[in-house]
């Protein structure tokens, strides 16, 4: 086998290519299937609400990530076997050097008792609400809203859907 001239090695090949983060996150509604998100404390503009969650460490996979996270955010341990709702992709821009590739996956319903339950971290997140899902709109930018639509569709519908316009700014 004969290799072609612009063969790169993988390592060098690698480094051509464009670079991305992964998250996993947990999404919730409470028993009258109202998301329940959590107030940043950090990302108060871009995403002031958010679902347990963040960027994976090195080895870790997206499922094993969303669970760790969760369990950091709010204390609540989620068991498998995972149920994927959405695939969500992001550009990167001025804000984010790399493109972001995430997993949101089912966390199930929690009662009132679990809701109050939850223990914030308080370096992440300062309050956790659940509200019906027109009242989000005006809580938070468009592209985070239109992901909740789709997030609570996939939930609906029990099939998982693709959020690929989670950009960062440019």
């Amino acid at each position: 086998m004969t290799q072609d001239s612009n063969w790169l090695p993988p390592e060098v090949y690698a480094e051509t290519l464009p670079k991305a983060t992964v998250f996993g996150a947990v999404f919730f509604t409470d028993e009258r299937d109202r998301p329940v998100q959590l107030r940043s404390v950090y990302s108060v503009e871009e995403h002031p609400w958010q679902w347990p969650g963040g960027t994976a460490e090195m080895g870790e996979r997206p499922w094993e990530t969303a669970v760790r996270e969760c369990e950091e955010e709010t204390g609540i341990v989620v068991e498998g076997p995972p149920r994927l709702l959405a695939a969500v992709f992001g550009l990167p821009g001025a804000q984010w050097p790399y493109a972001t590739a995430g997993y949101v996956f089912d966390g199930g319903r929690l009662t009132d008792q679990q809701i109050e339950g939850i223990r914030l971290a308080p370096d992440e997140h300062a309050e956790v609400r659940a509200l019906p899902l027109p009242a989000w709109r005006s809580l938070m930018p468009e592209r985070d809203f239109a992901r909740l639509e789709a997030v609570m569709e996939a939930r609906r519908t029990g099939r998982a859907t693709y959020v690929g316009s989670w950009d960062w700014e440019v």
